[in-house]
Protein backbone atom coordinates (compact mmCIF):
# COMPACT_ATOMS: atom_id res chain seq x y z
CA UNK A 1 0.00 0.00 0.00
CA UNK A 2 1.10 3.53 -0.66
CA UNK A 3 1.70 5.57 2.44
CA UNK A 4 4.24 6.78 4.93
CA UNK A 5 3.25 4.06 7.37
CA UNK A 6 4.04 1.04 5.35
CA UNK A 7 6.77 -0.85 3.68
CA UNK A 8 4.98 -4.10 3.75
CA UNK A 9 8.01 -6.35 3.78
CA UNK A 10 9.23 -4.88 7.01
CA UNK A 11 8.68 -7.93 9.22
CA UNK A 12 11.20 -9.90 7.21
CA UNK A 13 13.53 -6.96 6.76
CA UNK A 14 13.73 -6.39 10.50
CA UNK A 15 15.83 -9.54 10.34
CA UNK A 16 17.44 -8.79 6.99
CA UNK A 17 18.63 -5.40 8.21
CA UNK A 18 20.83 -7.16 10.75
CA UNK A 19 22.66 -9.12 8.09
CA UNK A 20 25.75 -7.56 6.53
CA UNK A 21 27.94 -8.53 3.62
CA UNK A 22 31.34 -10.20 3.89
CA UNK A 23 33.86 -11.06 1.20
CA UNK A 24 33.87 -14.69 0.13
CA UNK A 25 32.69 -16.21 -3.13
CA UNK A 26 31.39 -19.57 -4.31
CA UNK A 27 31.40 -21.49 -7.57
CA UNK A 28 28.54 -20.69 -9.92
CA UNK A 29 25.74 -23.25 -9.99
CA UNK A 30 25.14 -24.98 -13.27
CA UNK A 31 22.23 -23.78 -15.35
CA UNK A 32 19.48 -26.26 -16.12
CA UNK A 33 17.66 -26.63 -19.38
CA UNK A 34 17.65 -24.59 -22.57
CA UNK A 35 13.98 -24.23 -23.44
CA UNK A 36 13.50 -21.67 -20.68
CA UNK A 37 16.02 -19.40 -22.38
CA UNK A 38 13.86 -18.99 -25.46
CA UNK A 39 12.06 -15.66 -25.50
CA UNK A 40 8.28 -15.56 -25.91
CA UNK A 41 8.81 -13.28 -28.91
CA UNK A 42 11.72 -12.84 -31.28
CA UNK A 43 12.05 -9.18 -30.31
CA UNK A 44 12.88 -10.18 -26.74
CA UNK A 45 15.17 -13.08 -27.60
CA UNK A 46 18.37 -11.23 -26.79
CA UNK A 47 17.19 -10.48 -23.24
CA UNK A 48 16.28 -14.08 -22.43
CA UNK A 49 19.47 -15.47 -23.94
CA UNK A 50 21.94 -13.12 -22.24
CA UNK A 51 24.59 -14.58 -19.97
CA UNK A 52 25.15 -12.29 -16.97
CA UNK A 53 28.56 -12.02 -15.34
CA UNK A 54 27.85 -13.50 -11.91
CA UNK A 55 30.59 -12.49 -9.48
CA UNK A 56 31.17 -13.22 -5.83
CA UNK A 57 29.78 -10.48 -3.58
CA UNK A 58 30.33 -11.86 -0.08
CA UNK A 59 29.24 -14.73 2.18
CA UNK A 60 28.91 -17.16 -0.74
CA UNK A 61 26.55 -14.87 -2.65
CA UNK A 62 26.92 -13.97 -6.31
CA UNK A 63 25.68 -10.75 -7.89
CA UNK A 64 24.96 -9.75 -11.47
CA UNK A 65 23.10 -7.22 -13.57
CA UNK A 66 20.57 -8.29 -16.18
CA UNK A 67 19.47 -6.06 -19.06
CA UNK A 68 15.77 -5.53 -19.73
CA UNK A 69 13.89 -3.07 -21.94
CA UNK A 70 12.68 0.10 -20.27
CA UNK A 71 9.52 -0.21 -22.37
CA UNK A 72 8.49 -3.76 -23.31
CA UNK A 73 6.42 -2.30 -26.15
CA UNK A 74 9.70 -1.04 -27.64
CA UNK A 75 12.25 -3.78 -26.85
CA UNK A 76 14.83 -2.31 -29.25
CA UNK A 77 14.74 1.00 -27.42
CA UNK A 78 16.28 2.15 -24.13
CA UNK A 79 17.46 -0.53 -21.72
CA UNK A 80 17.84 -0.59 -17.93
CA UNK A 81 19.65 -3.04 -15.67
CA UNK A 82 18.07 -5.18 -12.96
CA UNK A 83 20.41 -6.02 -10.08
CA UNK A 84 20.15 -9.60 -8.88
CA UNK A 85 21.78 -11.77 -6.23
CA UNK A 86 21.80 -15.51 -5.65
CA UNK A 87 22.91 -17.92 -2.96
CA UNK A 88 23.74 -21.26 -4.62
CA UNK A 89 21.97 -24.39 -3.41
CA UNK A 90 23.81 -26.33 -0.73
CA UNK A 91 22.70 -29.77 -1.92
CA UNK A 92 21.20 -31.44 -4.96
CA UNK A 93 20.01 -28.41 -6.87
CA UNK A 94 16.63 -28.56 -8.60
CA UNK A 95 16.35 -24.92 -9.72
CA UNK A 96 15.98 -21.36 -8.44
CA UNK A 97 13.66 -19.94 -5.80
CA UNK A 98 12.87 -16.31 -6.61
CA UNK A 99 11.92 -14.16 -3.63
CA UNK A 100 10.44 -10.74 -2.91
CA UNK A 101 9.98 -9.19 0.56
CA UNK A 102 7.25 -6.69 -0.27
CA UNK A 103 6.88 -2.94 -0.19
CA UNK A 104 6.74 -2.07 -2.95
CA UNK A 105 10.16 -0.57 -2.55
CA UNK A 106 11.81 -3.10 -0.26
CA UNK A 107 15.11 -4.44 -1.56
CA UNK A 108 15.08 -8.04 -2.73
CA UNK A 109 18.87 -8.00 -2.63
CA UNK A 110 19.02 -7.07 1.04
CA UNK A 111 16.28 -9.59 1.74
CA UNK A 112 18.25 -12.36 0.06
CA UNK A 113 21.27 -11.49 2.22
CA UNK A 114 19.29 -12.86 5.16
CA UNK A 115 18.48 -16.15 3.39
CA UNK A 116 20.20 -18.32 6.04
CA UNK A 117 17.69 -17.00 8.59
CA UNK A 118 14.62 -16.59 6.38
CA UNK A 119 14.48 -19.89 4.50
CA UNK A 120 14.65 -23.47 5.71
CA UNK A 121 17.69 -25.69 5.25
CA UNK A 122 15.60 -27.94 3.00
CA UNK A 123 14.77 -25.09 0.63
CA UNK A 124 18.34 -23.82 0.62
CA UNK A 125 19.61 -27.32 -0.19
CA UNK A 126 17.41 -27.70 -3.28
CA UNK A 127 17.22 -24.17 -4.67
CA UNK A 128 19.47 -21.27 -5.48
CA UNK A 129 17.88 -18.39 -3.54
CA UNK A 130 17.52 -15.54 -6.06
CA UNK A 131 16.64 -12.01 -5.01
CA UNK A 132 16.47 -8.89 -7.13
CA UNK A 133 15.61 -5.24 -6.77
CA UNK A 134 12.54 -4.61 -8.94
CA UNK A 135 12.83 -1.77 -11.42
CA UNK A 136 12.73 1.60 -9.68
CA UNK A 137 13.99 0.07 -6.42
CA UNK A 138 17.40 0.06 -4.76
CA UNK A 139 20.07 -0.87 -7.27
CA UNK A 140 17.76 -1.32 -10.29
CA UNK A 141 17.28 2.03 -12.07
CA UNK A 142 16.12 3.59 -8.78
CA UNK A 143 13.48 6.30 -8.61
CA UNK A 144 14.88 9.38 -6.89
CA UNK A 145 12.83 12.33 -5.72
CA UNK A 146 13.70 14.16 -2.50
CA UNK A 147 16.77 14.85 -0.40
CA UNK A 148 16.96 13.17 2.98
CA UNK A 149 16.17 16.48 4.67
CA UNK A 150 13.07 16.86 2.50
CA UNK A 151 12.02 13.30 3.29
CA UNK A 152 12.35 13.99 7.01
CA UNK A 153 9.87 16.83 6.57
CA UNK A 154 7.50 14.79 4.42
CA UNK A 155 7.49 11.74 6.70
CA UNK A 156 6.94 14.01 9.71
CA UNK A 157 3.81 15.64 8.29
CA UNK A 158 0.80 15.47 10.59
CA UNK A 159 -1.10 12.39 9.42
CA UNK A 160 -4.29 13.37 11.24
CA UNK A 161 -4.68 17.01 10.16
CA UNK A 162 -7.54 18.72 11.96
CA UNK A 163 -6.99 22.38 11.06
CA UNK A 164 -6.96 24.20 7.68
CA UNK A 165 -3.24 24.87 8.12
CA UNK A 166 -2.44 21.19 8.74
CA UNK A 167 -4.53 20.14 5.74
CA UNK A 168 -2.75 22.74 3.60
CA UNK A 169 0.59 21.34 4.80
CA UNK A 170 -0.49 17.86 3.70
CA UNK A 171 -1.49 19.18 0.30
CA UNK A 172 1.72 21.14 -0.19
CA UNK A 173 3.87 18.25 0.99
CA UNK A 174 2.12 15.78 -1.32
CA UNK A 175 2.36 18.10 -4.31
CA UNK A 176 6.05 18.66 -3.59
CA UNK A 177 6.68 14.92 -3.38
CA UNK A 178 5.05 14.28 -6.76
CA UNK A 179 6.81 17.24 -8.38
CA UNK A 180 10.20 16.16 -7.05
CA UNK A 181 9.77 12.68 -8.51
CA UNK A 182 8.81 14.16 -11.87
CA UNK A 183 11.81 16.49 -11.82
CA UNK A 184 14.39 13.80 -11.02
CA UNK A 185 12.85 10.62 -12.45
CA UNK A 186 10.22 11.73 -14.93
CA UNK A 187 11.32 9.53 -17.83
CA UNK A 188 11.35 6.43 -15.59
CA UNK A 189 8.07 6.93 -13.73
CA UNK A 190 5.66 5.56 -16.38
CA UNK A 191 7.57 2.26 -16.53
CA UNK A 192 8.00 1.27 -12.87
CA UNK A 193 4.67 -0.52 -12.47
CA UNK A 194 4.39 -4.08 -11.23
CA UNK A 195 3.42 -5.47 -14.63
CA UNK A 196 6.84 -4.51 -15.95
CA UNK A 197 8.50 -5.92 -12.82
CA UNK A 198 6.71 -9.22 -13.53
CA UNK A 199 8.03 -9.18 -17.09
CA UNK A 200 11.51 -8.53 -15.72
CA UNK A 201 11.13 -11.52 -13.41
CA UNK A 202 10.28 -13.70 -16.39
CA UNK A 203 13.46 -12.55 -18.12
CA UNK A 204 15.40 -13.47 -14.96
CA UNK A 205 13.69 -16.87 -14.90
CA UNK A 206 14.82 -17.49 -18.45
CA UNK A 207 18.33 -16.23 -17.81
CA UNK A 208 18.91 -18.67 -14.93
CA UNK A 209 17.57 -21.52 -17.06
CA UNK A 210 14.39 -22.47 -15.20
CA UNK A 211 11.54 -23.77 -17.36
CA UNK A 212 8.98 -22.65 -14.77
CA UNK A 213 9.04 -20.02 -12.02
CA UNK A 214 9.37 -21.11 -8.40
CA UNK A 215 8.64 -18.09 -6.21
CA UNK A 216 7.98 -17.00 -2.64
CA UNK A 217 6.65 -13.47 -2.30
CA UNK A 218 5.53 -11.71 0.85
CA UNK A 219 3.03 -8.86 1.22
CA UNK A 220 3.28 -6.68 -1.92
CA UNK A 221 5.35 -9.54 -3.30
CA UNK A 222 2.09 -11.50 -3.47
CA UNK A 223 0.75 -8.94 -5.94
CA UNK A 224 3.93 -9.26 -8.01
CA UNK A 225 3.57 -13.05 -7.97
CA UNK A 226 -0.15 -13.04 -8.77
CA UNK A 227 0.36 -10.59 -11.62
CA UNK A 228 3.17 -12.76 -12.97
CA UNK A 229 0.85 -15.76 -12.92
CA UNK A 230 -1.85 -13.78 -14.70
CA UNK A 231 0.60 -12.73 -17.43
CA UNK A 232 2.47 -16.04 -17.70
CA UNK A 233 0.25 -18.82 -16.30
CA UNK A 234 2.01 -21.56 -18.28
CA UNK A 235 5.41 -20.51 -16.92
CA UNK A 236 4.45 -21.07 -13.28
CA UNK A 237 5.94 -24.03 -11.43
CA UNK A 238 5.03 -23.12 -7.83
CA UNK A 239 4.14 -19.79 -6.23
CA UNK A 240 3.76 -19.06 -2.51
CA UNK A 241 1.97 -15.77 -1.84
CA UNK A 242 2.36 -15.03 1.90
CA UNK A 243 0.61 -12.09 3.55
CA UNK A 244 -1.60 -11.61 0.53
CA UNK A 245 -2.74 -8.39 -1.08
CA UNK A 246 -6.15 -8.57 -2.75
CA UNK A 247 -6.01 -6.78 -6.13
CA UNK A 248 -9.81 -6.74 -6.32
CA UNK A 249 -10.04 -4.24 -3.43
CA UNK A 250 -10.09 -0.53 -4.32
CA UNK A 251 -7.33 1.76 -3.07
CA UNK A 252 -9.38 3.59 -0.45
CA UNK A 253 -11.08 0.39 0.72
CA UNK A 254 -7.66 -1.25 1.05
CA UNK A 255 -6.37 1.68 3.09
CA UNK A 256 -9.31 1.46 5.48
CA UNK A 257 -9.11 -2.31 5.91
CA UNK A 258 -5.37 -2.11 6.41
CA UNK A 259 -5.76 0.52 9.11
CA UNK A 260 -8.26 -1.75 10.84
CA UNK A 261 -5.65 -4.50 10.65
CA UNK A 262 -3.23 -2.35 12.59
CA UNK A 263 -5.92 -1.68 15.18
CA UNK A 264 -6.38 -5.44 15.60
CA UNK A 265 -2.63 -5.86 15.99
CA UNK A 266 -2.39 -3.03 18.53
CA UNK A 267 -5.19 -4.59 20.56
CA UNK A 268 -3.44 -7.97 20.44
CA UNK A 269 -0.25 -6.27 21.62
CA UNK A 270 -2.00 -4.59 24.55
CA UNK A 271 -3.63 -7.87 25.59
CA UNK A 272 -0.22 -9.53 25.56
CA UNK A 273 1.41 -6.61 27.35
CA UNK A 274 -1.05 -6.71 30.22
CA UNK A 275 -0.01 -10.32 30.86
CA UNK A 276 3.73 -9.57 30.67
CA UNK A 277 6.19 -8.13 33.15
CA UNK A 278 7.37 -4.61 32.49
CA UNK A 279 4.16 -3.54 30.79
CA UNK A 280 4.06 0.29 30.84
CA UNK A 281 0.29 0.73 30.92
CA UNK A 282 -1.16 1.98 34.19
CA UNK A 283 -4.59 0.66 33.25
CA UNK A 284 -5.17 -3.07 33.65
CA UNK A 285 -7.77 -3.34 30.89
CA UNK A 286 -7.34 -3.49 27.13
CA UNK A 287 -9.68 -0.55 26.56
CA UNK A 288 -7.78 1.45 29.12
CA UNK A 289 -4.44 0.62 27.51
CA UNK A 290 -5.73 1.57 24.07
CA UNK A 291 -6.90 4.88 25.54
CA UNK A 292 -3.40 5.45 26.93
CA UNK A 293 -1.97 5.01 23.42
CA UNK A 294 -4.50 7.57 22.18
CA UNK A 295 -3.39 9.93 24.89
CA UNK A 296 0.26 9.49 23.91
CA UNK A 297 -0.50 10.34 20.28
CA UNK A 298 -2.45 13.41 21.31
CA UNK A 299 0.39 14.49 23.58
CA UNK A 300 2.94 14.08 20.78
CA UNK A 301 0.70 16.10 18.47
CA UNK A 302 0.49 18.99 20.91
CA UNK A 303 3.89 18.74 22.63
CA UNK A 304 6.49 16.67 20.73
CA UNK A 305 8.36 13.97 22.58
CA UNK A 306 12.02 14.36 23.48
CA UNK A 307 14.57 13.25 20.89
CA UNK A 308 17.95 12.20 22.28
CA UNK A 309 19.34 11.06 18.92
CA UNK A 310 20.89 14.46 18.24
CA UNK A 311 19.48 14.80 14.71
CA UNK A 312 17.09 17.67 15.39
CA UNK A 313 13.93 15.86 14.30
CA UNK A 314 10.72 16.79 16.06
CA UNK A 315 8.96 13.67 17.34
CA UNK A 316 5.40 14.65 16.73
CA UNK A 317 2.42 12.40 16.17
CA UNK A 318 3.60 11.08 12.80
CA UNK A 319 6.96 9.74 14.00
CA UNK A 320 5.26 8.35 17.12
CA UNK A 321 2.74 6.42 15.04
CA UNK A 322 5.51 5.05 12.83
CA UNK A 323 7.44 3.91 15.89
CA UNK A 324 4.43 2.07 17.27
CA UNK A 325 3.57 0.48 13.93
CA UNK A 326 7.00 -0.96 13.19
CA UNK A 327 7.12 -3.67 15.90
CA UNK A 328 3.49 -4.58 15.24
CA UNK A 329 4.72 -6.26 12.05
CA UNK A 330 6.61 -8.85 14.08
CA UNK A 331 5.27 -10.12 17.40
CA UNK A 332 8.81 -11.04 18.45
CA UNK A 333 9.48 -7.29 18.60
CA UNK A 334 6.66 -6.65 21.09
CA UNK A 335 9.01 -6.54 24.10
CA UNK A 336 10.88 -3.75 22.38
CA UNK A 337 7.61 -1.88 21.89
CA UNK A 338 6.78 -2.28 25.57
CA UNK A 339 10.09 -0.69 26.51
CA UNK A 340 9.78 2.11 23.97
CA UNK A 341 6.27 2.98 25.12
CA UNK A 342 7.48 3.03 28.72
CA UNK A 343 10.02 5.70 27.75
CA UNK A 344 7.51 7.59 25.61
CA UNK A 345 5.01 7.82 28.47
CA UNK A 346 7.82 9.58 30.34
CA UNK A 347 8.29 12.01 27.47
CA UNK A 348 11.22 10.36 25.65
CA UNK A 349 10.41 9.25 22.10
CA UNK A 350 13.94 8.29 21.06
CA UNK A 351 13.36 4.52 20.95
CA UNK A 352 10.14 4.97 19.00
CA UNK A 353 12.05 7.13 16.53
CA UNK A 354 14.72 4.44 16.14
CA UNK A 355 12.02 1.91 15.25
CA UNK A 356 10.30 4.34 12.88
CA UNK A 357 13.61 4.67 11.03
CA UNK A 358 13.58 0.91 10.39
CA UNK A 359 10.18 1.17 8.74
CA UNK A 360 11.13 4.05 6.44
CA UNK A 361 14.64 2.65 5.90
CA UNK A 362 16.48 5.70 7.22
CA UNK A 363 20.07 5.00 8.25
CA UNK A 364 21.66 6.40 11.43
CA UNK A 365 23.55 8.93 9.29
CA UNK A 366 20.21 10.37 8.16
CA UNK A 367 20.33 9.01 4.62
CA UNK A 368 17.25 7.21 3.30
CA UNK A 369 17.16 4.35 0.86
CA UNK A 370 14.79 5.02 -2.03
CA UNK A 371 12.14 2.78 -0.43
CA UNK A 372 9.69 5.60 0.34
CA UNK A 373 10.06 7.11 -3.13
CA UNK A 374 9.81 3.85 -5.06
CA UNK A 375 6.87 2.73 -2.91
CA UNK A 376 4.95 5.81 -3.94
CA UNK A 377 6.04 5.72 -7.57
CA UNK A 378 5.07 2.09 -8.10
CA UNK A 379 1.73 2.29 -6.34
CA UNK A 380 0.68 5.52 -8.01
CA UNK A 381 0.97 3.92 -11.47
CA UNK A 382 -0.27 0.49 -10.38
CA UNK A 383 -3.64 1.54 -9.00
CA UNK A 384 -6.26 4.23 -9.57
CA UNK A 385 -6.46 6.80 -6.77
CA UNK A 386 -9.15 9.46 -6.30
CA UNK A 387 -8.34 13.13 -6.77
CA UNK A 388 -8.97 16.16 -4.60
CA UNK A 389 -8.17 17.30 -1.10
CA UNK A 390 -11.78 17.19 0.05
CA UNK A 391 -12.04 13.56 -1.09
CA UNK A 392 -9.06 12.55 1.03
CA UNK A 393 -10.26 14.60 3.99
CA UNK A 394 -13.62 12.81 3.96
CA UNK A 395 -12.00 9.40 3.50
CA UNK A 396 -9.57 10.06 6.37
CA UNK A 397 -12.42 10.97 8.73
CA UNK A 398 -14.26 7.79 7.76
CA UNK A 399 -11.15 5.64 8.20
CA UNK A 400 -10.45 7.20 11.60
CA UNK A 401 -13.88 6.11 12.81
CA UNK A 402 -13.06 2.51 11.89
CA UNK A 403 -9.43 2.66 13.04
CA UNK A 404 -8.92 5.54 15.51
CA UNK A 405 -5.15 5.22 15.90
CA UNK A 406 -4.15 4.59 12.28
CA UNK A 407 -7.02 5.29 9.86
CA UNK A 408 -6.23 8.91 9.10
CA UNK A 409 -2.49 8.25 8.71
CA UNK A 410 -2.99 5.41 6.26
CA UNK A 411 -5.46 7.39 4.14
CA UNK A 412 -3.46 10.62 3.92
CA UNK A 413 -0.36 8.58 3.09
CA UNK A 414 -1.75 8.00 -0.41
CA UNK A 415 -2.31 11.69 -1.07
CA UNK A 416 0.68 12.24 -3.45
CA UNK A 417 -1.04 9.88 -5.91
CA UNK A 418 -3.74 12.53 -6.26
CA UNK A 419 -1.10 14.75 -7.91
CA UNK A 420 0.94 12.06 -9.67
CA UNK A 421 2.31 13.43 -12.95
CA UNK A 422 2.20 10.26 -15.09
CA UNK A 423 0.16 7.19 -15.86
CA UNK A 424 1.61 3.76 -16.48
CA UNK A 425 2.95 3.30 -19.99
CA UNK A 426 1.08 0.77 -22.07
CA UNK A 427 -2.07 0.85 -19.98
CA UNK A 428 -0.67 -1.44 -17.27
CA UNK A 429 -2.34 0.49 -14.46
CA UNK A 430 -5.83 -0.70 -13.69
CA UNK A 431 -8.53 1.66 -14.94
CA UNK A 432 -10.82 -0.26 -12.63
CA UNK A 433 -10.19 -2.67 -9.82
CA UNK A 434 -10.34 -6.28 -10.94
CA UNK A 435 -9.27 -9.70 -9.68
CA UNK A 436 -6.35 -11.65 -11.09
CA UNK A 437 -7.36 -15.15 -12.21
CA UNK A 438 -4.19 -16.66 -13.73
CA UNK A 439 -6.29 -19.14 -15.70
CA UNK A 440 -4.30 -22.19 -16.69
CA UNK A 441 -1.72 -21.92 -13.91
CA UNK A 442 -0.99 -24.91 -11.64
CA UNK A 443 -2.00 -24.68 -7.95
CA UNK A 444 -0.88 -21.43 -6.30
CA UNK A 445 -0.51 -21.40 -2.50
CA UNK A 446 -1.89 -18.29 -0.76
CA UNK A 447 -0.92 -17.90 2.91
CA UNK A 448 -2.67 -15.58 5.36
CA UNK A 449 -2.18 -14.80 9.06
CA UNK A 450 -5.39 -14.32 11.04
CA UNK A 451 -4.19 -11.22 12.92
CA UNK A 452 -1.84 -9.82 10.30
CA UNK A 453 -1.58 -6.04 10.86
CA UNK A 454 -0.64 -4.99 7.32
CA UNK A 455 -2.39 -7.47 5.02
CA UNK A 456 -5.58 -8.61 6.75
CA UNK A 457 -6.62 -12.25 6.53
CA UNK A 458 -9.65 -11.40 4.44
CA UNK A 459 -7.29 -10.35 1.64
CA UNK A 460 -5.70 -13.79 1.59
CA UNK A 461 -9.16 -15.34 1.39
CA UNK A 462 -10.06 -12.99 -1.43
CA UNK A 463 -6.94 -13.63 -3.50
CA UNK A 464 -7.15 -17.40 -3.06
CA UNK A 465 -10.77 -17.41 -4.24
CA UNK A 466 -10.04 -15.13 -7.22
CA UNK A 467 -7.10 -17.14 -8.57
CA UNK A 468 -8.42 -19.99 -10.71
CA UNK A 469 -6.05 -22.42 -8.96
CA UNK A 470 -5.68 -20.66 -5.60
CA UNK A 471 -5.26 -22.75 -2.43
CA UNK A 472 -5.60 -21.01 0.96
CA UNK A 473 -3.40 -21.84 3.96
CA UNK A 474 -4.24 -19.94 7.14
CA UNK A 475 -2.18 -19.32 10.26
CA UNK A 476 -3.95 -18.49 13.53
CA UNK A 477 -1.22 -16.14 14.70
CA UNK A 478 0.05 -12.57 15.02
CA UNK A 479 2.42 -10.52 12.91
CA UNK A 480 2.91 -9.84 9.24
CA UNK A 481 3.30 -12.98 7.05
CA UNK A 482 3.58 -16.55 8.30
CA UNK A 483 6.45 -18.51 6.75
CA UNK A 484 9.43 -18.87 9.12
CA UNK A 485 7.80 -16.84 11.89
CA UNK A 486 7.46 -19.74 14.32
CA UNK A 487 4.85 -22.12 12.93
CA UNK A 488 6.26 -25.54 12.04
CA UNK A 489 2.89 -26.32 10.46
CA UNK A 490 3.18 -23.41 8.00
CA UNK A 491 6.86 -24.05 7.30
CA UNK A 492 6.32 -27.72 6.53
CA UNK A 493 3.37 -27.03 4.23
CA UNK A 494 5.27 -24.35 2.30
CA UNK A 495 8.44 -26.44 1.96
CA UNK A 496 6.53 -29.53 0.82
CA UNK A 497 4.72 -27.47 -1.80
CA UNK A 498 7.82 -25.71 -3.15
CA UNK A 499 10.00 -28.82 -3.23
CA UNK A 500 7.64 -31.70 -3.99
CA UNK A 501 4.59 -29.79 -5.29
CA UNK A 502 2.46 -31.35 -2.56
CA UNK A 503 -0.46 -28.97 -2.13
CA UNK A 504 -2.05 -28.67 1.35
CA UNK A 505 -5.78 -29.01 1.79
CA UNK A 506 -7.60 -25.83 0.85
CA UNK A 507 -8.65 -23.68 3.83
CA UNK A 508 -6.38 -25.55 6.23
CA UNK A 509 -5.55 -23.35 9.25
CA UNK A 510 -2.35 -23.93 11.19
CA UNK A 511 -2.63 -23.36 14.95
CA UNK A 512 -0.84 -20.54 16.72
CA UNK A 513 2.80 -21.36 17.37
CA UNK A 514 3.46 -22.46 20.91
Amino acid sequence: MTNRLLAAGTAALLIAALVGACSTSQESPAKTGTDARKAPTAALQSFYSQTPDWAGCGEGFECAKVKVPLDYAKPSGEQIEISAIRLPATGERMGSLFINPGGPGASGIQYARAAPFLFSDDLRARFDIVGFDPRGVGESAPVTCMTSHQLDAYVGLDGSPDTPAEIAAQENGSKSFAAACQAKSGSLLPFVGTANAARDMDVLRGVVGDSGLTYLGKSYGTYLGALYADLFPKRVRALVLDGAVDPAVSSFSANKVQAQGFEVALKAFTEDCLRASGCPFTSRTVDGAMAEVSGLLQKADEHPLRNDLGDGRVIGEAWTVLGIVTPLYDHQQWPRLRAALGQAFKGDGSDLLRMADILVDRRPDGVYSNQTESNMAINCVDHPYPKGTATYEKAAVDAAKAAPHFGSFVMWGSFPCSFWPVKAAGGDAADSVKPLKAEGAPPILVVGTVRDPATPYEWAKGLASELSSGVLLGYDGDGHTAYRTGSACVDTAVDDYLIALRVPKNDMVCPEAG
